[in-house]
């Protein structure tokens, strides 16, 4: 008899845990990078596509190379922003690619821009810059590098659009005083300490004021950019030629 009870408690514990298991197994989260990336989305929203009225950027379709190296400075803290700082500490290089390639592969619909109340020579002073750049500081135009619709350009250039004109003023800011750094040679180190306090202005105000566009990142491998830069190594002049 003692072996029977023993017998039948052995079989219930299996049916048990076998239950326990498949509950488990229904249960589970899927094992992708879409569910990975969820803390991701409180603040970036529905696959990065941005939050209105909110800081975060946009982070859907931005080149992976960019978002890459964008989170291993948040790791290795040369970009300094605590939540993303303490988020990424102690992620391999490998895992921030995967991160990086899984939001650079998505296209969301993009969200409506709200207006920007700046006064109209302000808004003029900032798309001169942006498509003329400030020759007399030997500061190109943000559309030589960043792309003619400002959608970025592969492998390392963000796009421009749907940022707030506070986001972009900051970033600009974060370059100029050392809190933001970029691999060497840091061209927008060198662009943004160039610009004043206006232009910084200005420039801000009229990229926050374009529509969004679904515009991927240029492909253009081997264009020469007009100055040196560390995040697009395969496409820039040489430093001495490039700072003439």
């Amino acid at each position: 008899m003692k072996i029977l009870n023993a017998s039948i408690a052995i079989a219930l514990a299996g049916y048990a845990g076998a239950a326990v298991g498949q509950a488990t197994a229904a249960d589970r989260i899927p094992d992708t990078m879409e569910a990975r990336v969820q803390a991701c989305i409180g603040c970036h929203g529905p696959q990065g596509r941005g939050v209105e009225n909110v800081y975060f950027p946009r982070l859907a379709g931005k080149p992976a190379g960019y978002l890459y190296n964008q989170l291993v400075a948040f790791r290795d803290g040369r970009r300094k922003y605590v939540p993303m700082n303490y988020l990424l500490a102690y992620l391999p290089d490998a895992y921030l690619m995967r991160m990086a390639e899984h939001f650079a592969s998505l296209n969301p619909p993009p969200l409506a821009q709200p207006r920007v109340d700046r006064p109209a020579q302000l808004l003029r002073d900032g798309q001169r810059i942006v498509t003329e750049g400030v020759p007399g500081k030997k500061i190109p135009a943000c559309i030589a590098c960043h792309g003619a619709e400002l959608g970025g350009r592969e492998p390392g250039i963000p796009g421009l659009l749907g940022l707030r004109a506070d986001y972009v003023s900051a970033q600009l800011g974060a370059w100029r005083f050392g809190v933001r750094t970029a691999l060497e040679p840091d061209c927008m180190q060198f662009i943004a300490s160039s610009l004043s306090e206006p232009e910084v202005a200005a420039v801000s105000a009229h990229l926050a004021s374009l529509p969004v566009t679904t515009s991927r990142p240029v492909r253009q491998p081997g264009v020469r950019l007009p100055l040196a830069c560390g995040s697009q190594p395969s496409t820039t002049m040489p430093k001495q030629e490039a700072r003439r």
